[in-house]
This record gives C-alpha cells, structure tokens and sequence, in this order.
C-alpha cells in the first residue's frame, strides 16, 4: 500500500506541501535553465526560425549571414504587425460577445446592480442600489432586467428567492453561496438554460424536484447547508451534470438521482454520514475525482476497480477495516489519499447562531485547503503514486 506519512497538525501538513512544491519548482527551474544553455535549444530555436521565413515566403538569403543562421534580423517585423492587427480583430470579436454578458451582482450591506458589457470601466455604465441597512428582499427593479445571465448574490441576509426568477429566462449561472436562504421557488425549473447553480452554505433543508427540468445544468454546488439528507428522484434527468458538491450536510447514502448523472466527473461529498458506498457505484463510469473523507466508511466496494477514468479517491482511514488491494495499487493509476482523521474539538456556544457560523467558517476552510491541496498533486502528474498517498490529521 505504499508508504504512509503521518501527521498530527495542520502547520506540518503546509509545511510538507509548500515544501514539496518548492522542491518540485527547484527541479523544473534547473531544467529549464539546462535546456537553454544546451546546443539543442539553440539549433530548435535556429530550425523554427527557418520554418517561420519559409512559411512566411522570405528568402533564405534574406536570414543567412555569412553562410550562418542569423535569428538577430528583424525580416518578422511586418509579419509580427500583421499579427498584432490580427489579434486586436480577436479581441474586437471577443468583446462584440461579451457585450451579451449582464450580471447582476449582491452583496453584505452594498448593493450594486451591474447591467454592463465587459468593457473597460470608462465605458460602462451602471446603477447602484444601497441600503444602509440588510434587507432581506432582492431590489424591485430587478424584475424589469430580465434579459440578465449571471446572478451573484453573497454575504446577505436574504432567505428567500422570488419566483419571478423564472423570468430570466437566459440566464445561465446563479450563484447564492453564504446567504440564509431557506427554499428554492419550485420556478427554478424554467430556467432551462442555467449552466451553474451555487446555493452552498445556505439553510437549505430539501431541494425542489423542479430542478430536475433544467436540463442543461453542467455544475451543482450544494455544499454547508448542514441539514440537508436527501435529494429528489427527479435530479436524475440532470444527464449533462459534471461537477456535484453536496459535502458538508447530512446525508445517510450517496443519492440515487446522483448515480444517474451518467457524465458525472467530480463529485464531493466528504462530511456527511455515510456508512457505505452502493455496490453499483460503477454506473459513475465517466467520474474522475472522489471525495470521501469524514464519513463513517468501515469498507471500499471493489466496484470501484470497475471505474476506468477514477483518478483520485480521498477517504478517512480511520474507520476502515477493508479496502481492495488493488485501489492503492500503483499500477493502476489512482491516487489513493486516506486522510487521518481525528474528531475535533468540541466547542460549547451559548448562542446556537455562533456555532453554526464556526462550523460554517470551518468546512469552508478545509474545503479550500484540501482544493488546494488537490490542484497541486494534479500538478504533479509526472510523480510517483505513492509519493501522494499521505494520511495526517487536520487539528484547528
């Protein structure tokens, strides 16, 4: 099973990391200096410089000196300004298409609706609304922009969102992380062009089966609302879905509807209270990236052998008495991470909204250290297996 570095505080665990990441740096800098200094650059930058005056139609004469390459002319001038004219064309075009791109935009206190092009900020225009105190209503004036495609709403004290969303018809992202959302209007469902919706870390405790309708939905965050334990069977039409976050709630087994997610390649759902994983986990056929820790898993299905494009599976050793041999088998390509994971401390809170908030602070803190964590070792493809199977505990 390789070898196991164990470790007991969150510091060493950084230290380890950023360690290892400066060594890997060191290690990629020292070639890069190598290969400039070696004869073979030279002759390839030599070569791809011929290659470019004979694709251009410049004479070989125009490029030799003294019967020797001379790369110092500047016969690529013209060309180079042709490309330039050809990129500022690109990026006219660019902008001709993000002038389609409305977002409205809310959070904390200050309340800002944004209607603009993506343009340099002397060109847009724009309306602000401020409050000096929270509301917990959305602006009025946002039913008359319905021609918007992206929602941001953050940080607010908002618990409800209105059913006119079903308005928005183009819109394409709603983003409503960290507010006191308690419900989703069954209206969601109209927005059938929505593409990524977020409502991590509300107070959500059921999901419409509406949502189901919204066909093309490519990413589903519903991270830290604690209290949520199941979803609906209608999910399961979600068939474009790639991206499942449902880490930090309460939820018993992995959902049905979410083993039907057929183009399912990330799916998290650490911290929950799982006790085992379903026997046909496999229909995830096409999912890459499985996040387990901190659940109560006692053993690993070997169904997870029959999932050819599973390249990363994190799990709390702690509980498991079983796994197959062959998940932290080096020849198979997966990265196998077990987490050691000891329980926390526990912190008494005389006021039930302080505690609520620290868990919330917390998850949200190890969510992003252990993305971090995660980027850095897809980094590293080129590294060993086992040199990224590391147990260590998180103690904050």
């Amino acid at each position: 099973m390789g070898h196991q570095v164990i470790i007991f505080d969150i510091s060493v665990v950084r230290g380890f990391w950023e360690t290892q990441v400066k060594k890997h740096k060191e290690v990629r800098k020292k070639e890069k200096e190598r290969l400039a200094q070696s004869s073979l650059e030279k002759i390839k930058q030599e070569w791809d410089f011929v290659l470019e005056c004979r694709k251009k139609g410049i004479p070989q004469s125009a490029y030799l000196k003294n019967g020797f390459i001379d790369t110092t002319v500047k016969i690529l001038d013209k060309t180079e300004k042709k490309t330039q004219l050809c990129k500022k064309s690109t990026l006219s075009d660019e902008t001709d298409k993000e002038r389609s791109k409305f977002i409205f935009q809310l959070s904390g206190e200050h309340w800002t609706l944004h209607t603009w092009p993506l343009l340099p900020s002397y060109l847009s225009t724009s309306q602000s609304l401020s409050s000096q105190h929270p509301s917990e209503e959305l602006p009025d004036s946002l039913k008359e922009q319905t021609h918007l495609k992206e929602w941001h709403i953050y940080k607010t004290q908002i618990e409800t969102i209105p059913a006119y969303v079903a308005l928005f018809q183009e819109l394409k992202v709603l983003e409503l992380s960290n507010n006191q959302i308690t419900h989703l209007p069954v209206e969601i469902g109209c927005l059938k062009q929505l593409k990524e919706l977020n409502v991590s870390f509300n107070n959500l405790k059921s999901i419409p089966p509406e949502l189901g309708n919204c066909e093309n939905l490519e990413k589903l965050d519903l991270a830290g609302n604690i209290e949520l334990t199941e979803l609906p069977f209608e999910l399961s039409n979600l068939k474009q879905v790639t991206f499942v976050d449902v880490s930090a709630n309460k939820f018993p087994t992995i959902p049905i509807c979410i083993l039907r997610m057929s183009s399912l390649h990330w799916l998290d759902i650490s911290n929950n209270k799982l006790k085992d994983l379903p026997q046909d986990i496999d229909r995830l056929s096409e999912l890459q990236t499985f996040l387990l820790q901190k659940n109560k898993l006692t053993y690993l299905p070997r169904a997870l052998l029959n999932m050819p494009k599973l390249s990363l599976l994190v799990v709390s050793g702690d509980d498991l008495v079983e796994i197959p041999t062959d998940v932290c088998d080096s020849h198979t390509g997966l990265k196998f991470i077990s987490l050691k994971d000891n329980p926390l401390e526990t912190f008494l809170y005389h006021d039930t909204e302080d505690n609520v908030e620290s868990e919330r602070d917390r998850e949200q803190f190890e969510k992003e250290f252990m993305k971090a964590y995660l980027a850095d070792i897809r980094e590293r493809e080129s590294m060993p297996c086992y040199t990224t199977k590391v147990s260590f505990t998180i103690q904050l």
